[in-house]
């Protein structure tokens, strides 16, 4: 294989399974669409990002990440921080788990669309955010979440995590019962003082959609160089139950209790790790700097 050719980092286990499943009629097509790739299989979280490591220290240049969300999120994390100074890598998805929130903001029809921008070699500039933590640094291309949502996220990934729909419903429940405003410091660009005021949650976004339909960031653009960080104020147990349908259609931003902002960077003043959200994936993080690199990765899309 040519460093040219894509290589294609897959995860059978992705969407419980699915992908296994899907994965052999997935790669006739590729094949059949003149599409030239290697095949690299995971085995456990984490190999994807080593795989892709080696891969582009190797030369290569051209990644499928065929999978879900976490998929994505190793590859990503594989590509960075090493493609920072370099020309910007391809990156397409072939989404054969439970979903690929980053694709919605450009298709409905992810698979087909995929298959199409492969053979035309169709790319466009795709910002990557970037965070400092107290351990080291993560990159994501989706969003990151504080507060309510990365709550449900934890809880569900601790109790609930192959338990599809019902378990995320179960977790929001139990969340919803254990709400409480939550302060996390920061300040945004230029501010003068930290804003330690406390929220439902904050989102840090790239783009629009997450969980697969909420459109969380509806003035997201993943290529215009900036963070779109949105904010919700405390609200009660009933007021958030009646604006989550909201969520799926960017009208919850109108809330009086929710704003919005552009920012190129941003810092945190936390005191210990947290709950954090962050392209599908839960971790505990003591978030210090967010910051953005602008067009660092050509999405085939």
């Amino acid at each position: 294989m040519k460093t040219e050719d894509f290589l294609a980092i897959v995860n059978p286990a992705a969407g419980n399974g699915r992908c296994r499943k899907l994965l052999p009629e997935a790669l006739d097509r590729l094949r059949k669409e003149g599409i030239h790739f290697e095949v690299a299989e995971t085995a456990n979280p984490g190999h994807a990002s080593q795989l892709v490591r080696e891969a582009y220290r190797a030369g290569r240049r051209r990644f499928l990440a065929v999978g879900g969300d976490g998929t994505a999120f190793e590859v990503v994390n594989g590509l960075f921080p090493g493609a920072e100074s370099g020309p910007p890598p391809w990156l397409a998805f072939l989404p054969l788990g439970t979903g690929n929130s980053f694709l919605r903001d450009f298709t409905v029809n992810a698979t087909e669309h995929t298959l199409e921008a492969l053979r035309l070699g169709r790319t466009r500039p795709c910002d990557v955010l970037r965070l400092e933590h107290a351990d080291g640094v993560i990159h994501f291309i989706n969003l990151l979440s504080l507060g309510f949502a990365a709550d449900v996220a934890d809880f569900r990934n601790r109790h609930f995590r192959h338990g599809g729909q019902f378990g995320y419903l179960a977790s929001v429940v139990v969340t919803l019962a254990r709400l409480r405003p939550q302060s996390f410091p920061l300040r945004v660009d230029d501010d003068a003082t930290f804003d330690s005021s406390n929220c439902l949650f904050l989102s840090f976004n790239n783009t629009k959609f997450t969980g697969g339909t909420m459109m969380i960031a509806p003035h997201a653009d993943s290529g215009d160089g900036q963070i779109e960080l949105v904010r919700w104020a405390p609200i009660g147990r009933a007021g958030l139950l009646w604006n989550l349908p909201k969520l799926y259609t960017g009208t919850h931003i109108r809330h009086p209790r929710a704003s919005r902002r552009a920012a190129r960077q941003i810092e945190f003043q936390l005191t210990g790790p947290v709950n954090v959200m962050v392209d599908g994936e839960s971790l505990r993080l003591e978030c210090r700097r967010m910051d953005v690199l602008a067009g660092a990765l050509a999405v085939v899309v």
